[in-house]
């Protein structure tokens, strides 16, 4: 008799799947049984993802193009998620960027594509996900940062948006706490991935093997959020050691 997967049957969607935490997470829910529907700009990426996650652990995938930032991409995203798989059991919204740093030097330009995908990205995503979630007493699981909880001198709005992101999550979660809504926020440090090289450096260039976290370390607090069985995991924080050297 084969053992049942913890997320067997469940749909997900992740979005940000292209690369990164967003890809790591598909091969982690997909290795835990769910089938996965990939949003992301980059449609030649999610389909190589989408593949690999087929074709290693045996579940089905959907790509959808999305930009998180346009809200009929966001409704065809659900939509295609409920015709294909009848419903909706967990929203990961990962989607996020950095550009530029310093306030001064901050063109207007980097300024609102910032604003735009780190929190107008969530908030359509989360509107159009929650009535399906409710449905299924799904969960949402928010992709934070270390930025959103401590002071950060290099560039403070990427550090805003990601206040944001924790501040929404939370009372969102207080908000559809009653509906059996699961709600949880995952606040990494440095994860090496191509995050960074909007305009500069990817971590993954920057730090070597071992020196940061690791995107499938994301993705495995990711699925274990998943997997409670309607408890909620408000936060986990996933830092590198080094962070609290100065304590």
């Amino acid at each position: 008799m084969t053992e049942r997967t913890p997320l067997e049957g469940d749909t997900a969607i992740v979005t940000g799947a292209s690369a990164g935490i967003g890809a790591a997470t598909v091969g982690t829910l997909a290795a835990s049984g769910a089938n996965v529907v990939l949003a992301a700009r980059r449609e030649d990426r999610l389909e190589d993802v989408a593949a690999t996650a087929e074709a290693v652990h045996d579940v089905e995938t959907l790509v959808v193009p999305t930009d998180v930032t346009d809200e009929g991409d966001v409704e065809t995203l659900l939509s295609r998620t409920i015709d294909v798989f009848g419903g909706l059991d967990a929203l990961v919204n990962n989607a996020g960027l950095a550009r530029g740093s310093n306030i001064e030097d901050l063109s207007t330009d980097q300024y609102r594509e910032m604003m735009a995908v780190n929190t107008d990205g969530m908030f359509f995503t989360t509107r159009a996900a929650l009535p399906h979630l409710r449905e299924t007493a799904g969960t949402l699981v928010f992709i934070g940062s270390f930025a959103g909880k401590f002071p950060r001198p290099f560039n403070p709005v990427y550090a805003a948006t990601k206040w944001w992101t924790r501040g929404f999550a939370k009372s969102v979660s207080a908000a559809v706490g009653a509906d059996d809504i699961a709600v949880t926020v995952i606040n990494p440090s440095e994860v090496r991935t191509e995050f960074g090289s909007e305009d500069g450096t990817a971590f993954e260039e920057r730090f070597g093997a071992g020196e940061v976290t690791e995107p499938e370390e994301i993705a495995d607090a990711v699925v274990f959020a998943v997997e409670q069985d309607q408890s909620m995991v408000s936060e986990m924080d996933l830092y590198r050691r080094d962070k609290f050297d100065f304590f």
